[in-house]
């Protein structure tokens, strides 16, 4: 395992050293384009930045993608949008035309070409591939990142920049950016937080046990940075 380690007490200071990371990176370009993540972590993330980075980010400037998202209305709870939409872009206004959010209440299989199409369209390519700015994930306990799970391990090398994903247990369709462009992008960050990612963790750091069937331990970019931000329950016992 290769990468950058960002350690905090608890989550609440992952998000805040991801925030200054975040804002340290939009500093440097005149346009940004992230693809994002769900879950508790980016939640706390989305929270400090609405409350305290309405002034030291540079807002207009960031282009908003979605690593993955279910295949559920925009309203639905369970959206990732709708979290974002929630606690990110309507506190601070985001423009309509910088959201670029998958739509997941239509068909899936022609979502996943759609929004490739999407973004092929407005995400500056390198080797053929978009190349984001930064891609934030975040991994399950099964391992899983995005919604490539270990039962779609093809997802990885997949030739779309989107595809459909089924959840192993609940059979819910996604739509994931697959392997090759998440691995082309600039930065790719980790936000892992909590004791249920531990043991998954020290695997992938250590290339022990069975890492090798966990789709997050293959996201390594060929050409940007590797970033893991983890909470002391997150951190291995020998790290």
């Amino acid at each position: 395992m290769t990468g950058i380690i960002h350690s905090y007490p608890s989550p609440v200071e992952v998000a805040e050293g991801f925030a200054k990371f975040l804002q340290t990176s939009v500093e440097k370009t005149e346009i940004f384009n992230i693809a994002l993540s769900g879950g508790s972590t980016p939640k706390l993330l989305f929270k400090i930045l609405s409350k305290d980075y309405e002034k030291k980010i540079g807002w207009d400037k960031i282009h908003f993608y979605w690593g993955d998202e279910r295949c559920v209305d925009p309203e639905d709870e369970e959206s990732n949008f709708k979290m974002t939409n929630d606690l990110l872009f309507q506190p601070l206004k985001i423009k309509a035309e910088n959201i670029h959010r998958v739509f997941g209440e239509v068909t899936p299989s022609e979502e996943a070409l759609r929004y490739s199409e999407e973004i092929l369209n407005n995400v500056p390519l390198k080797e053929e591939l978009p190349e984001f700015d930064m891609i934030i994930l975040g991994m399950g306990e099964d391992g899983h990142t995005a919604s490539i799970f270990p039962h779609q391990m093809d997802l990885l090398e997949s030739k779309h920049v989107c595809d459909v994903a089924k959840h192993p247990t609940s059979g819910q369709n996604r739509i994931t950016i697959t392997g090759n462009t998440l691995n082309n992008a600039k930065k790719v960050a980790f936000l892992l937080t909590g004791s249920g990612k531990k043991e998954k963790v020290d695997e992938i750091f250590n290339t022990i046990g069975n890492w090798a069937a966990y789709p997050a331990a293959h996201i390594t970019p060929k050409n940007g940075e590797l970033h893991w931000f983890l909470d002391e329950a997150a951190i291995p016992d020998h790290f």
